[in-house]
């Protein structure tokens, strides 16, 4: 049962082959025995996690059948799950419980799936590493001196240890797809207003900010997918998609971009799997031409990251002015950047955020799908913000985040799949984009992908 697809456990549940209390008990078991070393989940309560078990096993007996039964689930630490105490990672936030549902959260329970935990986020869903002053650090599920990445790494290393088939985080700046890749898993950052956002804390990433699926496979991730995905009339910004129906990966025109178009430096065994994966997916006849983006002088990750600082010192400013000692030292930097930005700082940023946006429409009128690295880098040691060096030369705490924002800042769909291992067997991943609304090309392609690559994704389990 541990090794199961969220769609497998679901089909024995409704089938009666399964309960959905004695599906809970081997993730709880399986939970009890690794998360001490790992830190993954920061709020785990086998009594909490069994009671919604026992409520599915009573909707069954009244005939209900549902997509998720009895499929446990993980949600971050920033995401509102009704009665649970979800802190964003925060001291301040510390005993917050959740009000209601987040309304993917809602349609989860609806679908029958169970939440197992709550995912490990950093402060505010804000670093690249998952550490805070309130949980501390995850550690990655492959050598536990190395961190998974962030923000969503509580979620990723979870899902690598088998916690559950499937999770829920959110993707900012590429919270939803990193970790996933320097994990061996699967995360995929949908259009944005795919799926509905909130209620839930405010959100210094306004206006890219979307909920993640992930899991250890794409199908995992479909399935969570198809249960969240729809417009909402409570979140003005949810859209409708594109019908189930995708064409054919073989069909489309697809692009691979080395370092898309933003000339930063690349690890050498990551180039090497990323090339090794694209060879594979031509020799399967892939219709695959190299080429990259052309941006807008000064684009790339620093020209919009003001953003994110300016949306930091909007909500948390006032506080972290009275009270700095209870805030992460590195998002207090974040807050006192923000609070010393001017209006046409500010302004610029924007300004570099719509240019994203027209560029990469620009650039999905001539392909439908785009290849690239997720992260230039595999994981790196706990104690590090980022790598020091990448490629050989040295870069900003930010280096290893340079190919997932900006798919952010263009509102389209990205999934990162697992592509072979760099060093020390530690895993890499690609990234699949398409034009926004098409996210169940990018399902189609990435589960496509996956089968085609799965020679070189033969990781040891944790």
């Amino acid at each position: 049962m541990l090794r199961k697809s969220a769609r497998e456990i679901a089909a024995a549940v409704n089938g009666k082959a399964a309960d959905p209390v004695e599906v809970t008990d081997v993730f709880v078991a399986r939970i009890l025995e690794r998360n001490p070393s790992l830190n993954a989940l920061v709020r785990f309560d086998p009594q909490i996690a069994r009671g919604e078990a026992l409520d599915v096993r009573r909707r069954m007996q009244a005939g209900e059948t549902m997509p998720l039964a009895g499929v446990p689930v993980i949600v971050k630490d920033n995401i509102w799950a009704a009665g649970r105490r979800i802190s964003q990672g925060s001291r301040l936030f510390a005993d917050h419980v959740a009000p209601e549902d987040a309304i993917a959260v809602a349609r989860l329970r609806q679908a029958g799936a169970v939440i197992i935990g709550i995912g490990n986020s950093p402060e505010f869903a804000c670093k690249g590493v998952t550490n805070s002053p309130l949980h501390g650090p995850t550690h990655h599920p492959l050598n536990v001196t190395l961190t998974p990445g962030g923000s969503s790494g509580g979620n990723a290393a979870a899902l690598a240890a088998d916690f559950a088939p499937i999770a829920l985080g959110t993707d900012g700046g590429g919270s939803g797809r990193r970790p996933l890749a320097h994990t061996g898993t699967v995360g995929f950052k949908p259009s944005f207003g795919a799926i509905p956002y909130g209620p839930g804390f405010p959100e210094p990433f306004w206006g890219i900010s979307v909920l993640a699926p992930m899991g250890r496979s794409v199908a995992d991730v479909a399935a969570l997918f198809d249960v969240v995905v729809g417009a909402d009339a409570r979140d003005v910004e949810s859209a409708a998609i594109e019908a189930r129906s995708a064409p054919e990966p073989r069909q489309l025109r697809a692009a691979f971009c080395r370092d898309l178009g933003l000339g930063a430096p690349i690890d050498s065994d990551v180039e090497a799997a990323i090339a090794d994966g694209v060879d594979r997916l031509a020799k399967a006849g892939w219709k695959i031409e190299h080429t990259e983006v052309q941006w807008p002088t000064g684009i790339g990750e620093a020209s919009i990251m003001p953003l994110q600082a300016a949306g930091l010192a909007a909500i948390h400013g006032e506080t972290w002015r009275r009270t700095p000692d209870l805030f992460d030292p590195d998002i207090a930097v974040q807050i006192e950047r923000g609070m010393s930005l001017t209006g046409a700082d500010v302004g610029r940023a924007l300004e570099a955020s719509a240019a994203i946006k027209r560029t990469v429409a620009q650039f999905f009128a001539g392909y439908d799908l785009l290849l690239c690295p997720t992260a230039p880098c595999v994981a790196w040691p706990l104690t590090e913000l980022g790598p020091k060096q990448i490629g050989g030369v040295d870069v900003p705490p930010r280096g290893h985040a340079v190919f997932t924002p900006l798919f952010n800042h263009a509102l389209v769909p990205a999934i990162s799949i697992p592509c072979g291992r760099g060093r020390d067997g530690l895993p890499v991943g690609m990234q699949i984009a398409s034009r926004r609304g098409r996210d169940r090309t990018v399902l189609a392609a990435a589960t496509e992908a996956e089968r085609i690559l799965a020679p070189i994704n033969d990781y040891a389990r944790c």
